[in-house]
This record gives C-alpha cells, sequence and structure tokens, in this order.
C-alpha cells in the first residue's frame, strides 16, 4: 500500500434528498483534480455516481441493494400514509417504528466494513441519515465529515428530554412543526414532543427492537461511543450543513459547524433539455410545481392542481413535474388548460429554478428543494410532506419567503390559488427570497464544501 495515498470514501443512501448534495461535492473535488475519490452506496446509484467522474476518477462501491425500510420510494402505500399524516408526533412515531430495524442495516454495515478494509480512506464523507456509516467510521476510529440536507438544528437537537443538544432548552424539537415563537400551549406540546418520543422506545415492542439493536451491536463489533445520542456530531471532524445561519432560528454554533450554502453544481446541468428553457424563455411568468420523488399525490389532488393552474391561466404559466405513474390520474388532456406543461421529468430542477421567468416554486419543502428554491431568490408556496417538511415550511413562513397551504392532506384549490396569487402579488416575498438567495450563494457552496474537505488535518500532506 502506498503511504501517500489519501483516499475519500462518500457514503450515502441511494435516495436523492440524501444522495445529491455528496454527488455535487464528489464532483468538485474530482473536477479539481483530487486522486482516490470513493463512494459506497446501493447499487441503484451506481449510474449516478460513475457520472460524477470530472477531471478524476469517482469509484463506486456498491452496498448492494436498496433497503425497503430505509427507501421511502418503496413502502407501501399504508407506511406512507402512517408517516405524512399530519399530525406531527404520529408522523414522527410512524418514521421511527418503521425505520428502526437494526437487522437491516447488519448488511450494510458488513459491506462498508469491507470497502474500508480494502480502500483504507484517510477520511470518510458520510451524510448524516445514514447509521451505519458513521458507525464504521466511529468504530474504526476514520477522521470523518457530516453532510447535512436539513437546516442545522434538525441534527443538533435532541428528541427526548434529558440528553444532550447543542439548542437551548425550549428550541423547537426537529419534526415537531414548531415555531421558535411559541405561545404557552405551543410550548407545552414541544415539550411533550420530547417526552412523547421517549415514550415509544418504553412499549414492549420497541423494547425488544432495542434488545435486538443491542445484540447486533455487540456482534458487529460496533464501538460503544458510536450509540451516544450525538455521536455523529460529537465524533466528526466537521459537519457539512448545505444551508445558512439565517435560515434557522437564533441558537450558539459549534464550531466545527460549517454552514455552505446549497450544494448546487455548474449550470446549465442539462444544456440538452428537449427545448424545455426555450419554453421557459418564452413566457412572462412560470409558476413550477415540483414535490420530489416521494410525494404520491391522488386523483382527488391532481384535479385540484388542474383547476389551479386553470384558475392561473391569464397571467401565469404552469410547469409542473408529475411522475408518469401518477399522470394516469389526470383528466382528458384535451380537457386541460392551455397554460398547464407537465412533464414526468424535467432534466434539472435547478436549471428551472435558475431561469428568471419562474416566479415561484411550489414545493412540499424537503431540505435540498427549499434551500435551492430560495438559492436562487425563488419565493415559494408549500405542501408539507412529513418529517423536516413541515420545520422548513414554517421557518420559510417566519422568515417571509413562503406560504404554506393550509389542508395539505385534501389540496383545497381555493386555498392553493390564494397563497400562490399573495406570494407572486406582493414583492414582499420576493425581495426577501432574494435575500437570502445572496446569502446562500455568498456561503460558497460546493467550492466552500471542498475547501472545508481538503483542508482537514486527516488529509494534510506529511
Amino acid at each position: 500500500m502506498d503511504s501517500t495515498r489519501q483516499p475519500i470514501l462518500f457514503v450515502s443512501y441511494a435516495e436523492s434528498g440524501l444522495l445529491n448534495p455528496l454527488l455535487v461535492l464528489a464532483a468538485e473535488l474530482s473536477r479539481r483534480g483530487v486522486e482516490d475519490l470513493w463512494f459506497a452506496a446501493d447499487e441503484k446509484a451506481r449510474s449516478e455516481i460513475e457520472a460524477t467522474t470530472v477531471k478524476t476518477p469517482v469509484e463506486f462501491a456498491s452496498l448492494g441493494d436498496v433497503v425497503s425500510e430505509m427507501s421511502a420510494v418503496t413502502w407501501d402505500d399504508e407506511t406512507y400514509q402512517a408517516v405524512t399524516q399530519r399530525s406531527p408526533f404520529k408522523a414522527h412515531r410512524a418514521v421511527i417504528e418503521h425505520s428502526f430495524a437494526p437487522e437491516t442495516r447488519v448488511e450494510k454495515y458488513r459491506r462498508l466494513e469491507a470497502i474500508v478494509d480494502e480502500v483504507k480512506p484517510a477520511l470518510m464523507v458520510i451524510e448524516s441519515m445514514c447509521q451505519f456509516g458513521y458507525e464504521v467510521a466511529i468504530t474504526k476510529k476514520i477522521p470523518f465529515v457530516l453532510g447535512v440536507p436539513f437546516v442545522p438544528s434538525n441534527v443538533l437537537t435532541s428528541h427526548v428530554p434529558f440528553a444532550k443538544s447543542y439548542t437551548p432548552r425550549g428550541f423547537p424539537v426537529p419534526h415537531s412543526g414548531l415555531s421558535a415563537n411559541m405561545n404557552l400551549s405551543q410550548r407545552l406540546t414541544n415539550e411533550l414532543f420530547r417526552l412523547r418520543t421517549l415514550g415509544i422506545f418504553m412499549s414492549a415492542k420497541m423494547r425488544e427492537v432495542v434488545k435486538e439493536d443491542n445484540r447486533i451491536r455487540e456482534e458487529l463489533g460496533i464501538a460503544p461511543e458510536a450509540r451516544q445520542m450525538m455521536a455523529r456530531i460529537d465524533h466528526a471532524e466537521a459537519v457539512l450543513c448545505y444551508s445558512v445561519p439565517e435560515l434557522d432560528y437564533p441558537f450558539p454554533l459549534p464550531e466545527k459547524l460549517r454552514l455552505v450554502g446549497a450544494m448546487v453544481p455548474p449550470l446549465p446541468q442539462a444544456p440538452d433539455d428537449d427545448g424545455l428553457s426555450d419554453w421557459l424563455s418564452e413566457q412572462k411568468s412560470v409558476v413550477y410545481m415540483g414535490f420530489g420523488t416521494i410525494t404520491r399525490l391522488t386523483s382527488e389532488h391532481i384535479g385540484s392542481l388542474v383547476e389551479v393552474a386553470r384558475r392561473l391561466s391569464d397571467h401565469h404559466q404552469v410547469l409542473w413535474k408529475l411522475p408518469e405513474e401518477q399522470q394516469k390520474m389526470l383528466p382528458p388532456r384535451e380537457t386541460l388548460p392551455d397554460n398547464l406543461r407537465i412533464e414526468k421529468w424535467v432534466p434539472s430542477q435547478l436549471d428551472v429554478l435558475a431561469h428568471p421567468n419562474v416566479k415561484v416554486f411550489f414545493t412540499h419543502a424537503g431540505g435540498n428543494g427549499y434551500h435551492e428554491g430560495l438559492y436562487f431568490g425563488k419565493p415559494l408556496v408549500v405542501r408539507p410532506l412529513w418529517v423536516d417538511c413541515d420545520d422548513q415550511a414554517i421557518r420559510g413562513q417566519d422568515f417571509g419567503v413562503s406560504l404554506s397551504v393550509d389542508h395539505p392532506e385534501t389540496v383545497d384549490a381555493d386555498d392553493v390559488y390564494d397563497k400562490l396569487t399573495r406570494v407572486l402579488e406582493d414583492d414582499a416575498f420576493r425581495e426577501r427570497a432574494e435575500h437570502f438567495g445572496e446569502l446562500l450563494r455568498a456561503a460558497g457552496g460546493r467550492s466552500a464544501a471542498a475547501d472545508v474537505i481538503l483542508g482537514l488535518p486527516a488529509l494534510a500532506t506529511h
């Protein structure tokens, strides 16, 4: 083994919301000519990872097939309904009960362990939701960086009472959808959220799962310190968060937290877009509707959104990214309004958001979409989907860049049309979004993130 090698190993699940920022970062390091880049992920992500090579190779290391419990796009309809229900705590509980399945990470841990033994990384860059990733790094004492696609408090605030937290007491608990500006009732709800989360693990069923988790940890030889509530933060060399301080409620930021803004690749990302950019250039005002890869709209939802597009037809075009399987629920093509353009996929959502004729982004407010929309100065209308989406949605309202629909479970056409019209016609939303766009761009994005990586002691030249 060449003692001068300094391999960097990225680790992520294949879910696009988790994977994409690390793809941008890996490509940036490749663009700079950094050698010995590796990326471990599920087999599903092979082609995307291999495509990140710019100058120096990014080598793919397979973690095998997707684990259903950790891939929301594979969940059955019953699970989807449970994790996206409008009670924040019940949805939070459903996510924990479904995804806390210790046996499912055994193969991932062993595969990654074998990859690490072969690659011998000097540094690992691990997506924040990838538990087995930081467990391997901590156990094998490999320096690592954590990548976070949410607002920073999401990973710095404890979900349970009496545990270490980097945010002050009374700070909104992640997934609660609560504002920092709480009344007495909301403060009580916030405290109960923590207690009820602890209570989830006190049930007989979950105690058995915890017992199984302990057995598996011992079997795999996972270091005890990897189990600490804030292990992924405490043991990281740096925490890369794709946001800025001003997009979260204020709290003292730990020194290792590096807020680098949205991870945006060089644009245009997809120059050959089958004429989509030309179409955008021909319009005066476009509402872009894109709800991520997880959202499952019903025929009633789709009918309501078609009606919203119809009501906007006097002044605005609507571009709607709607998956092919959901397009089967559309009304007959001949009945659709002329101002509505539907695509099963857009070659680059970033290219769409960057276009000056796109005036508002109707989104589910996932971590990436929320920050990317604001990066390009686009105000938002939000139909929050689940967990972190509710947290980003309330911050968007508090910071004056978005409005949230009142009934996301039904998608009321009157309400959606009202919110879109208000955001389109009130310049204050655009001005605030442009303000945060300036902050996000100034944070440095992929360039700043790469500088952090390359400046760490683990990669110092000896």
